[in-house]
């Protein structure tokens, strides 16, 4: 009987913990569709005129419109696995009709229309202001003399085409770019893994307590003999 109590003792707080990490992970998966459904109402909400004033932690995904054109000036960030292809995200400066003058997403750049002349016509854009996550420790500097970035960085774009840190992506514009093909935001590309987690975990706990009860058969056959 003492040969067993270690296995068991460990056995018994293995599963615990495996356990525990699951139930985490459904959590964070009610937590997860929450903000999901949060994000679809305000994607679904009929847009308003550009505040003047926006802040990240009130106004992500909020659906604006705003009226003026684009300088031409503009970043181009390399981007594979959209649903139009693989191609470079256009950021464009955008001179609003009210003054000032912000970033505009305009959708995916074919790889082989990067020096195309881009449109510049009077427009009204409807999108919804973003504040993306693309950027992490990993992602590479972009490369300024190619004009090639590999994050939506707001706040380095907003300083190198002097505009407002503030960031809208397109999802009609009257004057479309015919370079261009739109990327509106859904919150299908929104990752969320959290069940598939969950799942992992709790097959995990079973697999450790089968191997648990086999440990403690074996060690019971041993003291047997």
């Amino acid at each position: 009987m003492r040969n067993i109590i270690f296995p068991l003792i460990l056995g018994i707080g293995g599963c615990a913990i495996l356990l525990y990490l699951g139930i985490w992970q459904l959590q964070r998966l009610e937590w997860k569709e929450t903000i999901l459904a949060d994000i679809d109402a305000r994607l679904a909400a009929d847009p308003v005129a550009l505040p003047l004033s926006v802040s990240r932690a009130n106004d992500n995904y909020r659906g604006v419109y705003v009226v003026g054109r684009p300088t031409g000036e503009e970043l181009h960030v390399l981007v594979s696995g959209t649903e139009a292809g693989t191609g470079f995200r256009t950021i464009s400066k955008f001179e609003m009709q009210s003054g000032g003058a912000i970033l505009v997403d305009l959708g995916l750049l074919p790889l082989d229309a990067k020096d195309a002349a881009p449109r510049t016509d009077l427009t009204e854009i409807a999108g919804n202001l973003i504040w993306p996550d693309d950027k992490n420790s990993s992602t590479p500097a972009p490369d300024i003399a190619a004009n090639t970035w590999f994050a939506r960085d707001v706040i380095a774009m907003s300083q190198a085409l002097d505009t407002l840190p503030i960031m809208v992506v397109a999802n009609t514009s009257t004057a479309q770019d015919p370079r261009l093909t739109p990327l509106p935001i859904n919150s299908a590309s929104i990752k969320n893994d959290h069940w598939e987690y969950a799942i992992t975990w709790f097959l995990l706990a079973i697999v450790w307590a089968a191997m648990t009860i086999y440990l403690i058969f074996r060690t019971r056959q041993k003291d047997a003999t």
